[in-house]
């Protein structure tokens, strides 16, 4: 008689690409299910170079602002962990935002993306929050969803990417809640990103140059992002954060 496998047991059909609806659902709903049972509500993602490692001026303010945010999040009340310091999961300035979270003894997440090369996860995700991404966009999807503030420290193509893509998000008004992102470092970014050409042509307006905030030391980031979370993310709780996929009933 046939031993037929059934199809979701059936490893060579899983990896098909007749199957391929099947694996990018998987990375919808597996992480969902460890972010409820973490008790994550929401997230400050912080992005930046893979390469700019330990010593480096960068790595080191990562680290502490990271841990300011965190140690701040743990004294707000309430059943969920809130402000969960978020990277790609990676080296660099990945690390460095996780190990300051982790330093400060809070909860912190990485996103990892398989790549051909760099990258496997850092150390000092936590347990249970480490995740492995085969689609970009699945795992853009997670960074944006439960965000509620970006820090873009710098970085290269990847980091612009997804500085560019969340820009275009607020300023299409695509998201359903009040984001912030702080471009950290101005001696880099003033360096890189010129928007005097696109203003000038009217490719964008002022208002949008609003869209980012500067920061040039652990401190004045940790300021603002502060004041943005307490203005816009504490209390009363938005129909979006009632309905966020990390909501659970106890924290632990």
């Amino acid at each position: 008689m046939d031993s037929q496998l059934l199809p979701y047991l059936d490893r060579a059909f899983l990896e098909s690409e007749n199957a391929r609806p099947l694996r990018i659902l998987a990375e919808y709903l597996e992480p969902l299910g460890r972010f409820r049972a973490q008790n994550i509500q929401d997230t400050v993602v912080i992005f930046g170079s893979s390469r700019m490692l330990e010593g480096s001026r960068y790595y080191g303010e990562a680290r502490e602002l990271a841990k300011r945010l965190t140690e701040w999040s743990q004294t707000l009340e309430g059943a969920h962990h809130r402000f969960v310091v978020t990277s790609g999961g990676g080296p660099g300035i990945m690390e460095a935002a996780n190990r300051g979270a982790r330093e400060a003894g809070g909860k912190t997440i990485g996103l990892n993306i398989k790549l051909p090369f760099e990258q496997g996860v850092n150390r000092y995700v936590t347990e249970g929050l480490h995740f492995e991404f085969n689609y970009f966009f699945m795992r853009k999807f997670w960074f944006a969803y439960l965000a509620k503030a970006l820090v873009i420290f710098p970085g290269g193509f990847g980091t612009l990417d997804e500085l560019f893509e969340t820009l275009n998000l607020m300023q299409t008004e695509k998201l359903a809640k009040q984001m912030q992102i702080v471009l950290y470092g101005t001696e880099y970014w003033d360096q890189v990103l010129n928007f005097t050409p696109m203003l000038e042509s009217g490719a964008i307006v002022e208002g949008d140059l609003h869209l980012l905030q500067r920061a040039n030391s652990p401190g004045d980031a940790f300021a603002l992002l502060k004041t943005h979370l307490t203005t816009h993310h504490l209390a009363p709780a938005t129909a979006q954060e009632a309905e966020a996929p990390g909501i659970a009933k106890t924290r632990s």
